[in-house]
């Protein structure tokens, strides 16, 4: 959907024009206040159900803007979550002007993570009005690259991890306060906010309500339930104290870059730094690099490569590990891998229908059933007591099934 289409008069929540015209103005209206006399020209909107993104030129360079209502997912915002529109625009006022909104507290992570040198991550070029810029970063993303050369899986994750080695120091975490961590992208934080009590059951009824058929999404639903529970009771596994590091937290093939190609070090956008267990990194970038093969479907043999490269990637890491110290660090990675699974998966169902999805997200709302499935097979391992190096096995085996 174009963010030129007709305004709409304001209902009992926000509608999906009211809302990207709102943030076009104020990345306008922000991009005058940082650069002023720039020429400033808006020209194509990146897809996302987090926040609103756009692509700007500003006296003839390329940045990214980004614009967070209430550091709140769009989706929220769209679902009335935050109230009706003229609440939340009352609400973002005062947001704006907080020293601890989401977007300040990125901005002073990128420019942390500038200072420590590793891992690389995108030039802050301003934040204003709640508004976020950031310099593009040429090259293939880690996502083209498994697709492009999936024989080189395993490589490309030690060097993504090999420049996180100094976040993930215990020292490191010193350096970043607990208010400036930013905690709405904790995985297991989330599925807590997501699934709790009453209202986690509400919302999981209402999944898919305008995305899919009736009844694959009667499948979907039922399917979830029984992952959700599962899930509750495991976590408590991952949210145990001790030994906790610096997480980039938001680790996503696609924002992961190479402007130097496969053997140079990558740059990475969208941190979520925060303290949690060493495991949640390697959880998320595995969750969402086999989220990338559900929905990019690259061929048996592709998949087939980029599943073993994931399963030689997390040998290696457990390599160094006492025993129980790997069985302990696989489990949380599994339990961490299908919360973000459940997470994304559900943020993605329960889009209003006018809110355009990044093309992933299509695919995956799509092929919701297969991803469900292979979730509800690897909880229902994981849960039924099998020692976790088999139930690896299990969901190395699952994943390839998600591809085909």
């Amino acid at each position: 959907m174009s963010t030129a289409a007709a305004h709409t008069a304001p209902g009992p929540v926000p509608n999906v024009a009211e809302v990207f015209v709102f943030a076009q103005d104020e990345i306008r209206s922000a991009a005058a206040e940082l650069w002023p006399g720039a020429r400033v020209e808006l020209s194509s909107h990146i897809p996302s159900v987090t926040g609103y993104v756009h692509r700007i030129r500003v006296g003839g360079r390329e940045l990214y803007a980004k614009h967070s209502f209430l550091g709140m997912s769009l989706v929220s915002i769209l679902r009335g979550v935050a109230g009706d529109w003229a609440e939340v625009q009352r609400a973002q006022a005062a947001y704006i002007q907080r020293p601890d909104a989401l977007l300040v507290r990125e901005a002073a992570q990128l420019r942390l993570l500038a200072d420590l040198g590793q891992p690389r991550v995108c030039e802050v070029a301003g934040l204003a009005r709640g508004v976020l810029f950031t310099a593009p970063v040429p090259g293939p993303t880690l996502a083209a690259l498994l697709l492009r050369d999936p024989a080189g899986t395993a490589a490309l994750f030690e060097a993504v991890f090999a420049d996180l080695h100094r976040l993930h120091r215990s020292r490191t975490a010193q350096r970043l306060a607990p208010a400036g961590a930013i905690s709405e992208r904790s995985v297991a934080a989330t599925f807590q906010r997501k699934f709790n009590g009453i209202s986690g059951q509400t919302y999981l009824s209402r999944l898919g309500a305008e995305r899919c058929a009736e009844d694959e999404r009667a499948e979907v639903t039922a399917l979830l339930r029984a992952v959700v529970a599962r899930l509750h009771r495991m976590r408590p596994t991952v949210l145990a104290p001790g030994q906790a590091v610096l997480t980039y937290g938001d680790l996503k093939p696609e924002h992961l870059v190479f402007p130097d190609g496969p053997g140079g070090r990558p740059v990475l956008i969208d941190p979520g730094l925060l303290r949690a267990r060493s495991s949640v990194d390697a959880a998320k970038l595995t969750s969402r690099t086999v989220l990338l093969l559900a929905s990019a479907r690259p061929g048996a043999a592709a998949a087939e490569e980029i599943v073993e490269g994931l399963g030689a990637f997390a040998e290696q890491r457990m390599r160094p590990m006492a025993p129980k110290a790997a069985r302990s660090w696989l489990r949380e990675l599994l339990i961490v891998w299908l919360m973000d699974t459940v997470n994304i998966l559900t943020t993605f169902l329960s889009a209003p229908e006018v809110l355009p999805l990044p093309p992933r997200g299509r695919s995956l709302v799509e092929r919701a059933a297969v991803v469900c499935t292979m979730a509800d097979r690897i909880s229902t391992a994981l849960g039924g007591g099998l020692d976790v190096h088999r139930v690896w096995d299990t969901a190395l085996a699952q994943a390839k099934t998600v591809a085909e």
